[in-house]
């Protein structure tokens, strides 16, 4: 079961212990709370894209598992090619798949948009 689905679950489940006491001030209030939070975990915080043939390096230590060695090298490599698609970072040394996977998300390459396939 996912957050929004038990957040739906315990909203009803809420709504339908008060209906049972009378209380349908207290009712609405809580669906309202509940419908809150629930949109806030569906939608979660933006995240900025951040292009890998574009960004300085302060832009690219941003990025999780980033710092400023592999940055430099994320820097060099597109000096010499830039990149066509995310998925190419996995070129630049130091740079492996477990890391790929936290920055796919957050990272393009111009036109291309997050994953790649």
């Amino acid at each position: 079961m996912n957050a929004h689905s038990m957040m739906r679950f315990c909203a009803s489940m809420l709504a339908l212990a008060l209906m049972g006491f009378g209380a349908t001030s207290v009712q609405a209030q809580a669906t309202e709370s509940v419908a809150e939070v629930s949109s806030s975990v569906v939608a979660g915080p933006a995240v900025r894209l951040i292009d890998l043939n574009t960004a300085a390096v302060d832009e690219l230590v941003e990025l999780p598992g980033i710092g400023p060695s592999k940055a430099q090298a994320i820097v060099e490599y597109r000096t010499r090619r830039p990149f066509r698609r995310i998925r190419e970072i996995l070129r630049v040394r130091g740079i492996g798949r477990a890391t790929f996977r936290r920055l796919r998300d957050r990272i393009t390459v111009g036109s291309e948009r997050s994953r790649s396939p």
